[in-house]
């Protein structure tokens, strides 16, 4: 009997101790996880600098193929591959012994014209004396004449014979006809050379300045148009002058068209161009049109074949810019929004009209206002009116102008 009651009793309090556990869970469950952290930045105004951006590529101011223009084997190289070379510096030398023996002959056969011509002269003068006299028929004089005529002209084919035949020679000297850098050989001594017509020996490139051709959009292009009306009359000699004036920082450096540019490797060219020629046509395929500018290279850094990427400064926007990180704008359908964060840490996701691209940053023209907060990281795991755990990043706020990298168009 009291084994039983104790069993019962012992029950009850298990089942009691059961409904309290489930109870807890149940409580548990229910509870409201915690609020999401977030990085957050802080919405600033600061004047930004803005820049066009296009890919240019680098080619020399000029680039002369250097060609055998007369048939012979290629007798030697007086260069060294890659080296400077100066404008009529020697660079290679085609066998000259048939082309000598050419000359001789164009000579001898000058010298025999011009004897045959004197003859005739003389013969000449006999017969128009004789003629007066009555002495021959005036057919024998006018025979004269013509044999006179053609004896010069006979001299003059001679000299031409002789001036192709000297010219011929002077082909087997192959010097170059500006100074720059002068390329690989893409023949070798010994090779028989203009067999088939001009060979390519090797491309010699004046390299300073270096000339970049670089698109620009049709939309850039019509806001610089004003501007870039006044590159009319730039050249070479106007750019070398304009360098100077930039390099010493005189107040005639301070000219329309300049631009940087930054290379393959991230890094920026020391010295800045000058946009010194704009095509005559828009690309119909791509909707651009082609400009060209001029960089000093004294160190000859810059070789033909390069890529960079030319930056022009903007006359718009970017004075007194509202900043947020590019990566806090959460782009729908073409439009854009930001996660605001209120006092109470609470988000309202918000419409925003967007500017320019500067840097790692975006300009906002309307939206919000300096000072508020945006989630600049994690904004698609957000939703309005949830409440967020806010951090503060330094390495993830908007950088001043110092530590910002170039801006983008």
């Amino acid at each position: 009997m009291l084994l039983t009651k104790f069993v019962r009793n012992a029950t009850a309090l298990g089942g009691l101790a059961i409904l309290v556990a489930g109870c807890a869970e149940s409580k548990a469950s229910t509870a409201s996880p915690p609020a999401p952290i977030v990085v957050v930045a802080t919405v600033v105004q600061r004047d930004v600098p803005l820049y066009i951006e296009a890919l240019g590529s680098l080619d020399g101011y000029v680039n002369a193929d250097i060609r055998a223009r007369v048939r012979g084997i290629l007798a030697g190289q007086s260069y060294q591959d890659g080296s400077t070379v100066k404008a009529g510096q020697l660079l290679f030398t085609i066998d000259r012994a048939e082309y000598r023996i050419a000359v001789n002959s164009a000579r001898a056969a000058l010298a025999r014209a011009e004897t045959a011509l004197a003859h005739t002269k003389a013969n000449l003068a006999r017969r128009t004396n004789l003629g007066a006299a009555k002495v021959v028929s005036q057919q024998e004089v006018e025979d004269a004449e013509a044999a006179a005529r053609d004896a010069e002209d006979q001299v003059r084919a001679a000299k031409a014979q002789l001036g192709q035949a000297e010219l011929n020679l002077s082909y087997t000297e192959i010097r170059s006809p500006v100074g720059g850098l002068a390329g690989l050989a893409q023949v070798r001594t010994g090779n028989l050379v203009g067999q088939d017509g001009p060979t390519l020996l090797t491309t010699v490139s004046q390299v300073n300045p270096m000339r970049v051709s670089f698109p620009m959009s049709e939309g850039d292009y019509l806001k610089a148009a004003e501007r870039l009306k006044r590159l009319d009359g730039r050249d070479l000699a106007w750019a070398e002058k304009q360098f100077v004036a930039m390099k010493t920082g005189k107040p005639e450096s301070t000219v329309e068209g300049v631009l940087d540019l930054i290379l393959s490797d991230g890094t920026m060219y020391p010295l800045q161009g000058l946009i010194v020629a704009v095509n005559r046509q828009v690309d119909t395929t791509t909707g651009t049109i082609q400009l060209q500018a001029l960089f000093p290279n004294p160190d000859n850094l810059l070789r033909p074949g390069q890529y960079g990427r030319v930056r022009i400064r903007r006359t718009d926007a970017g004075a007194n810019a509202l900043l947020v990180p590019e990566k806090a704008l959460l782009q729908v359908q073409g439009s854009y929004s930001l996660a605001v964060i209120g006092p109470d840490n609470k988000v309202t996701l918000r419409r925003v009209e967007v500017g320019p691209v500067a840097g790692i940053s975006r300009i906002i023209a309307s939206g919000v206002s300096v000072g508020e907060r945006v989630v600049a990281e994690g904004v698609q795991k957000v939703s309005d009116g949830m409440t967020v755990s806010p951090q503060v990043l330094a390495a993830l706020q908007t950088p001043g102008p110092a530590a910002a990298p170039p801006a983008q168009h």
